[in-house]
């Protein structure tokens, strides 16, 4: 079994247009939620969400990509764009054969769908447009990364809603240490911020309507973003010949069903899959010291996660940080854990954990250390990744530092 470290990191997010800004965002402890602009918003309930600020996408596509690519594909783009720039990887030969693209989402090219029902059933319009159907489809974003860089091995997309880009990161990681693929990009993107996305989500009735409060007392949901990031995950002694930068190595992966409830999560099943992701590490709970939560900001989600860390961590729970960065750049859904494990990576890289921001008061169901609303500097040799998703899917990363 071969080790498999990140070379390469990019995205496109709320809180900046690359890696660098959304890092000083996260250092910052800023919140990029706000009021949600796009057409019929003022048919809502739910007006504020965490969009990509000043995007244009004329200014990164032309005419004809556009035709081709929904706004979920062209975030998918750019971040794998300056994911691969860093890793300095150039596809070519054998190395283009064996590597590939696995990328998560969860709705793929929504606003195309959203676009297309409003003409067919709102216009009367008898006619969609003849790419509809490449554009909207879940494989899409993959597709075109593949296509863009030339990458002929295993390619596909996962799609497990909120766990979409962790198991799709899991998944990469395991085709690299396998030695099916000595280099494989991976990651995560979404873009379902229009009106049919949100009204869909006001009917589950978890969404918030003032902010994003991820374990603090009297929080009132969760809030939905949008954005991708992207990792160039490679074979460690195929890295180290070349010379590359390494950001840091993915030493575990584990995933679980809670085979329970199609919305509630599960303590058991969460708990299972932190402990699967150190067992799989070959990691002990006491070298971990941070741990980036799923953390919605819903009731149940953060009482059940807290419970879960405390179950596999035991007495080290006490001894844990725990953040959600969901609180500043919202939940990006199926995007959501790839622009999360930038956080990760800058604890185990930088030694600098991302807080828990617009933190008010500790809620007595969530006794662990959230690093409330300041970033902490603090030596940090290993982290974890959560993802819990609709469906009882859990998929938990575990990094050490290089």
């Amino acid at each position: 079994m071969k080790r498999v470290v990140v070379t390469g990191a990019g995205t496109i997010n709320p809180l900046g247009p690359d890696v660098a800004a959304t890092l000083a965002a996260m250092r910052e402890g800023r919140c990029a939620i706000g009021p949600l602009d796009f057409r019929d918003v003022d048919r809502l309930s739910v007006r504020i969400g965490a969009q990509v600020p000043g995007y244009d996408p004329a200014a990164r596509f032309d005419r004809q990509q556009l035709a081709l690519y929904d706004r979920c594909t062209q975030f998918a783009l750019i971040a794998a764009e300056e994911a691969i720039a860093q890793s300095g990887l150039s596809f070519d030969g054998e190395l283009a054969e064996r590597s590939g693209v696995v990328l998560g989402t969860s709705d793929g090219g929504h606003n195309t769908r959203d676009e297309s029902y409003r003409a067919v059933y709102e216009e009367g319009k008898n006619r969609v447009h003849p790419f509809t159907v490449p554009k909207l489809m879940n494989n899409a974003a993959c597709a075109h990364v593949s296509m863009r860089h030339d990458l002929r091995g295993p390619s596909y997309t996962v799609a497990s809603a909120c766990a979409s880009s962790n198991h799709a990161i899991g998944q990469a990681f395991w085709l690299v240490r396998s030695g099916l693929a000595p280099v494989m990009v991976t990651g995560g993107s979404e873009a379902m911020l229009n009106f049919g996305g949100i009204k869909a989500w006001e009917g589950l009735r978890v969404m918030a309507r003032d902010t994003c409060r991820p374990f603090s007392l009297g929080r009132t949901g969760m809030v939905q973003g949008e954005g991708a990031g992207a990792f160039v995950l490679e074979e460690r002694e195929h890295a180290m010949r070349r010379g590359a930068d390494i950001l840091a190595e993915v030493a575990g992966f584990a995933m679980t069903s809670d085979a329970s409830d199609i919305v509630m999560p599960s303590r058991e099943g969460a708990a299972r899959a932190i402990r699967g992701a150190l067992r799989d590490a070959g990691l002990d709970r006491s070298e971990v010291g941070y741990v980036n939560a799923h953390g919605t900001g819903t009731a149940a989600n953060d009482r059940t996660e807290c419970a879960a860390l405390a179950d596999a961590f035991g007495a080290h729970a006490d001894r844990l940080m725990v953040s959600s960065t969901k609180s500043m750049h919202a939940h990006l859904i199926g995007g959501t854990g790839a622009v999360e494990l930038l956080a990760v990576i800058m604890a185990v890289r930088d030694g600098l954990v991302a807080p828990t921001v617009n933190h008010e008061a500790p809620d007595p169901d969530c006794p662990l250390d959230v690093v409330p609303n300041e970033a902490r500097e603090a030596k940090v040799g290993a982290a974890l990744s959560n993802a819990f998703a609709f469906g009882g899917h859990n998929a938990v990363l575990a990094l050490r530092a290089a």
